[in-house]
C-alpha cells in the first residue's frame, strides 16, 4: 500500500528531512506544476479527487476553496490558515507530520495557496508544540532562501508570504472561527456564521482554514492525479488515512493506512490488540469527542460515512480504547474536566452546561452520586445537542457522555447505589 504522507517521515525518531533531501525525494515537484497551472485546475483537481477534510468535521476540500471570490475584483489580501493547534485528547496525527516532514505541510500550503490566490499563509501551531515549531520555523527559512516563499515564487508572478504563529493553547484556538480570532489577537471565541471565512474570515478578507493532514495530502494529489488518490481508498472516501490507538493496547501508535480500514485490523493487526489480562470494553473511534463504539462495532470501516452508521464519527481517526479495568464514569468524567475547562465561555449551554456536568460525575466518582443524577445527565445532552451552542465544542463533548450512558449504563448505577467507584 502507497504511504504518501508517511514515506518521508523517519521510523527512528530522527530528524526529518533537511530542504535539499526532501527535493531529492520529489519536493516541490508539485508547486513546479501547480504555477504552470491556472489557479481553478489546482482546485479542479482537489475537487475530483474527492479529498475531505481530515480534521473531523469531513468537509470536501475542493468544495470549501471554490467559495473563495476570485478575478480581479476579488478582495485582497486573502489567506490561507493551516489548522495546527492540535489538541482533541488522543489525538497527535498532526504531530507526526509537523515534526516528522515540515516541508511537506509547506508545500501543501503553498499549492492550496496558489489555487485561492492568496497573499498570506499562517501556521497557527499549538504552543505545546516545541519540537514542531523549530522545525517548521527552519523549514520555512529554507523554503524562502530557495524561492519557494516570497515575492515571485520560482520566477512566476505569484507571491507568498507564511508566517508561524504559536497559539495561546487553548482547545478553543482549534475552531475555526476562533482561531481566527486568536490570530487577530482577540479571545478565542467562536463567530457567528453567516458570513463564512472563505468570503469573510481574518480580518474581513477571504480566508481559508485547513487541517494540517488535509493539506499534507495536496502534493500528492497534483504530482499522481485525482484518479490515484482516489484507488488509495477502500470504500467511497478517497486517499489514505492517520490512523492512531491509545490506552491498553499492546503497541499504542499511528499508523498510515487505506481509508476504509475496519477498526478490527486497527486495533488487533497494528495496535496488537489489548494488553495480556485485559478486554475490550469499547472505543472513542476519533478522539475525545465521539461516541463510543463496542466490541461488536470492530468490522466497521472507519470513513465518514460508515462510522457515523454505527452512532458515532469518524473525527481525527485516532480511537481511544476502553479497557474491563478502566472505570467508563471516570473516563467520562475526565473528558468532561477537561471540556469545561476548554470552554470559551461564550454561550450559556456550553459554559454552565460543562461545568453542571463535570460536577455530577465527579460526586458519582466521591460516592455522592443521587439516583435523579442520571436524568440530569440526560438533559445536558440534548442540552448541548447541536444547534444549542455557537459551535461545536459542547456537542462534541456530550457524544462520549451520551454514548457512555447508552453502553455502560449499569456502571453508572453501580456507582450510585453502592456510594463509591468500583474500580478503586
Amino acid at each position: 500500500m502507497e504511504t504518501p504522507l508517511t514515506k518521508n517521515i523517519p521510523s527512528n525518531g530522527n530528524a526529518p528531512l533537511d530542504l535539499k533531501a526532501y527535493e531529492k525525494a520529489g519536493g516541490y515537484e508539485s508547486l513546479r506544476k501547480s504555477l504552470r497551472m491556472p489557479p481553478n485546475a489546482i482546485t479542479e483537481l482537489v475537487t475530483k479527487s474527492k479529498l475531505r477534510g481530515r480534521g473531523g468535521a469531513g468537509f470536501s476540500t475542493g468544495m470549501k476553496w471554490s467559495f473563495v471570490p476570485m478575478g480581479k475584483d476579488a478582495p485582497h489580501p486573502k489567506y490561507l490558515v493551516a489548522n495546527a493547534d492540535e489538541m482533541e485528547p488522543g489525538t497527535f496525527k498532526d504531530r507526526l507530520l509537523l515534526e516528522g516532514d515540515p516541508h511537506q505541510l509547506l508545500e501543501g500550503m503553498i499549492a492550496a495557496a496558489y489555487a485561492i490566490q492568496a497573499d498570506i499563509a499562517y501556521i497557527f501551531l499549538r504552543a505545546e508544540y516545541k519540537l514542531a515549531a523549530e522545525r517548521l520555523g527552519r523549514a520555512i527559512a529554507e523554503a524562502y532562501e530557495r524561492s519557494y516563499l516570497g515575492r515571485n515564487i520560482l520566477g512566476s508572478s505569484y507571491s507568498l508570504e507564511m508566517y508561524l504563529h504559536v497559539s495561546a493553547g487553548r482547545y478553543m484556538c482549534g475552531e475555526e472561527t476562533g482561531l481566527l480570532n486568536a490570530l487577530e489577537g482577540k479571545r478565542a471565541n467562536p463567530r457567528s456564521k453567516p458570513p463564512f471565512p472563505p468570503v469573510s474570515g481574518l480580518w474581513g478578507k477571504p480566508t481559508i482554514v485547513q487541517n494540517v493532514e488535509t493539506l499534507c495530502n495536496v502534493p500528492h494529489i497534483i504530482n499522481n492525479g485525482p484518479e490515484w488518490f482516489i484507488r488509495l481508498g477502500l470504500t467511497a472516501d478517497s486517499g489514505t488515512k492517520l490512523y492512531g490507538a491509545s490506552g491498553k493496547v499492546k503497541r499504542p501508535g499511528l499508523w498510515e493506512l487505506p481509508m476504509g480500514t475496519t477498526i478490527r485490523e486497527i486495533l488487533i493487526e497494528h495496535a496488537g490488540g489489548m494488553r495480556d489480562g485485559v478486554k475490550l470494553r469499547g472505543l472513542l473511534p476519533g478522539g475525545a469527542s465521539t461516541d463510543f463504539l463496542t466490541e461488536q462495532h470492530l468490522d466497521v470501516r472507519m470513513d465518514f460515512r460508515e462510522v457515523q452508521k454505527a452512532g458515532s464519527r469518524l473525527g481525527t481517526g485516532t480511537m481511544i480504547v476502553l479497557d474491563d479495568h478502566t472505570c467508563p464514569v471516570g473516563m467520562v468524567w475526565n473528558l468532561e474536566h477537561f471540556f469545561s475547562q476548554e470552554s470559551c465561555g461564550w454561550c450559556t449551554p456550553c459554559w454552565s452546561g460543562l461545568n453542571w456536568t463535570e460536577r455530577i460525575l465527579r460526586a458519582m466518582e466521591e460516592g455522592r452520586g443521587q439516583p435523579q443524577d442520571l436524568e440530569k445527565l440526560e438533559f445536558q445532552t440534548k442540552f448541548n445537542a447541536p444547534g444549542h451552542t455557537f459551535c461545536a465544542l459542547a456537542p462534541g463533548a456530550m457524544e462520549p457522555l451520551q454514548s457512555a450512558l447508552k453502553y455502560f449504563r449499569e456502571d453508572f448505577e453501580q456507582h450510585i447505589r453502592e456510594h463509591r467507584c468500583p474500580w478503586k
